[in-house]
């Protein structure tokens, strides 16, 4: 199933994440705006992993003194994805 995130606090504008529902596998992520070669790179790094490990993995990683980052944005979307 496909799902959109708008992130908060990072260049990135939009997330669109494709999920397998019955095994929770991340088949493919989007990530509009932000650097491009990161942000390409980390929805390359994910595809094929379950939620749980991504999350694991990227939750609370800064940019700069933003708080937040495109990685650490999209551990939110996946855990806003599993609490539904």
């Amino acid at each position: 199933m496909q799902y959109t995130y708008t992130p908060r606090g990072t260049c990135s504008k939009q997330m669109i994440i494709d999920i397998d529902d019955k095994t929770e596998t991340i088949n493919s992520v989007k990530i509009i705006g932000g650097c491009p070669g990161n942000t390409l790179g980390v929805s390359k790094l994910v595809e094929g992993r379950k939620i749980e490990e991504v999350i694991k993995m990227l939750k609370g990683i800064p940019c700069g003194v933003k708080g937040t980052s495109c990685p650490d944005q999209l551990s939110r979307a996946l855990e806003e994805i599993i609490k539904k």
